[in-house]
């Protein structure tokens, strides 16, 4: 009984809380300059639409010559309004972007500068459009790069960690691929990157069961650091000498290794090899890069990350990377592979081509156009180009042609 007089109380004295909750607010008519709406009234309650048009000149601001809008809780879904009939509309561009204006619309003659994608890069080079009579002219391509890479291999028993599923990835992107468990890479590693490089990924490993190096078991040591006799009838031999010659069991510093067991083990000297054939063990533990001393230079690239435990290479301007970006430090103080730069320019000299304006050399990147000005002839109204494209190390030089002829691709 209390707790029926507690709840009829708070009815009492609360009531515009239950108010609140079930009441929307209606929406006034807008006001619409060049154009009339219908049904006409003073306030609109929520959820009713209006139907509206324009006068000769103007058009709404979404496709259409009619068009509606709703009340939704005292705001229309769009605010009606009647613009010139100039106006564009926002473009659709596939794998672009572009600041939209926050009218939602374009005056005429306005114009918008796109960005691709990555992975994307504009055709012949157009970025901007611009509204002229209600149109955008020459609304800009992103089509894939030739330098980009498609999705990466599968590995069987593998996957990739920390990278969302895409299609079209850039020039130097990097995935990392994880074995399963149970499985392993070459040289014992569950992780590995590999890198996307002018459009190729670079070779991707293979997870497969029992790939970690055999250390032996149960061997004895005789002898000392140099000139010493190592046996072994266990499962590895450790080697003391100054390192073994594949297949032979050799030392190369005055002693050598017998082993009638499995696998080999380095102490000191760096990598030592078994008597079995075709059987060989790498130190590629990771170790911090300070370890192996000043970082190996490469020509035309250099170093654009120092890092605690790898280094990051680039390449100088029209160079192309070729191989790992990121160089590790290994336990044995060597450098995992490093990468090369590739030449990935051409080279024209204005001088060698009667049609040119003599400029000296330009340099023009792999992919890339420029325009180069062409010898004025009396015929000609305005100026002539020629334009230029590099393509495998070879440069193709195009007729002359004006800049119209040019931007609309008759050249």
């Amino acid at each position: 009984m209390c707790i029926r007089y507690f709840g009829f109380a708070l009815l009492v004295w609360f009531p515009g809380v239950l108010h609140a909750q079930n009441t929307t607010q209606s929406c006034t008519a807008p006001r619409l300059d060049g154009g009339f709406f219908s049904p006409r009234q003073e306030t609109y309650s929520n959820g009713t639409t209006l139907t509206y048009t324009c006068h000769e000149g103007h058009k709404p601001p979404v496709k259409g010559w009619w068009v509606t809008s709703t009340c939704e809780n005292g705001k229309w879904s769009h605010q009606p309004q009647c613009i010139d009939e100039k106006a564009c509309f926002p473009p659709t561009i596939p794998n672009a972007k572009y600041t939209e204006n926050s009218n939602g619309w374009y005056e005429e003659g306005d114009t918008i500068r796109t960005t691709c994608d990555e992975g994307y890069e504009h055709k012949d080079w157009s970025a901007t459009a611009r509204c002229t009579n209600g149109t955008w002219s020459s609304l800009p391509i992103c089509e894939k790069s030739i330098s980009t890479c498609g999705e990466p291999p599968k590995i069987p028993h593998a996957v990739i960690i920390h990278q969302r599923y895409q299609e079209v990835f850039a020039v130097d992107s990097e995935v990392q691929y994880e074995c399963e468990d149970g499985y392993m890479m070459e040289g014992g590693h569950t992780k590995q990157f590999i890198y996307c490089i002018s459009g190729t990924w670079t070779e991707a490993p293979t997870c497969s069961q029992g790939t970690r190096p055999d250390t032996g078991h149960g061997g004895s040591t005789l002898g000392g650091k140099d000139g010493g006799h190592t046996t072994s009838t266990g499962g590895g031999t450790w080697s003391t000498g100054g390192g073994s010659r594949p297949g032979t069991g050799e030392g190369t510093g005055g002693g050598h290794t017998t082993s009638s067991g499995g696998g080999t083990r380095p102490v000191e000297g760096g990598s030592s090899t078994s008597s079995r054939p075709n059987e060989r063990v790498v130190q590629t533990q990771i170790i911090p890069k300070d370890e192996c001393g000043a970082p190996p230079t490469i020509p035309n690239g250099d170093v654009v990350g120092n890092y605690q435990m790898f280094l990051k290479y680039r390449c100088n301007s029209f160079y192309t990377l070729m191989g790992p970006e990121r160089v590790h430090c290994y336990a044995d103080g060597t450098w995992s592979k490093l990468p090369t730069c590739k030449a990935a320019y051409c080279s024209v000299d204005t001088s060698q081509y009667h049609q040119l304006v003599p400029a000296g050399v330009k340099y023009i990147k792999y992919g890339e156009k420029v325009r180069l000005e062409c010898v004025r002839q009396d015929h000609w109204w305005t100026d002539h180009f020629s334009v230029v494209q590099c393509f495998y190390g070879k440069a193709w030089l195009s007729d002359c042609c004006s800049w119209l002829e040019i931007k609309t691709n008759l050249c």
